[in-house]
């Protein structure tokens, strides 16, 4: 996993918490990396699941509302560290497409031994749209926080309803309509 996620998860847990949580949860996670990551550096997945168990256990937050809480952080911060993404796009059934084909593409130009989750779209009928998400790391809680933050950036009115199919790891899918 690229050290920008836990640098960014860190950052979240500094503005929702505080400072001292940081350092607490990294003292009692027993890192391999000792809590000490690089954006671009690559590390070893499980470090996050262990510091996202530990900060659900120190803060009373479920493991799912922390991730869809990052997941949201990180779309706010991407939105301001890559404006060139959004250019041109007006909705979320405009960005959510280009995720795939657009946004990875230019990710793994920065990273190009990123690990990334696949997405594909489909829109069924006018005004909803199927997003569905596939990944080693399975972190569907991550990717919802995601789209839920793109509705809001464009200011949309939609809701998300979760299904979650077959497969090692399971697939997700995310219908994607009118509230």
């Amino acid at each position: 996993m690229k050290g920008i996620i836990f640098t960014e998860f860190f950052e979240l847990v500094d503005d929702r918490f505080s400072f001292e949580t940081t350092e607490r949860l990294i003292e009692m996670s027993h890192l391999p990396s000792q809590g000490i990551y690089t954006a671009v550096g690559t590390y070893d997945p499980q470090e996050m699941v262990t510091i996202v168990t530990n900060l659900s256990a120190l803060t009373g937050v479920s493991v799912p509302d922390l991730l869809k809480e990052f997941g949201r952080y990180l779309f706010k911060r991407f939105s301001i560290s890559f404006p060139a993404f959004f250019e041109g796009i007006g909705s979320s059934f405009e960005f959510l497409p280009r995720v795939e084909g657009y946004v990875h593409l230019e990710v793994l130009k920065l990273y190009p031994d990123a690990e990334l989750p696949s997405f594909s779209c489909t829109v069924p009928e006018t005004g909803m749209m199927i997003m569905t998400y596939r990944s080693k790391r399975n972190l569907p809680d991550l990717s919802e926080g995601l789209i839920l933050a793109c509705i809001e950036y464009f200011g949309e009115s939609l809701v998300v309803r979760r299904e979650t199919g077959q497969g090692d790891p399971p697939e997700t899918r995310f219908v994607i309509m009118p509230k």
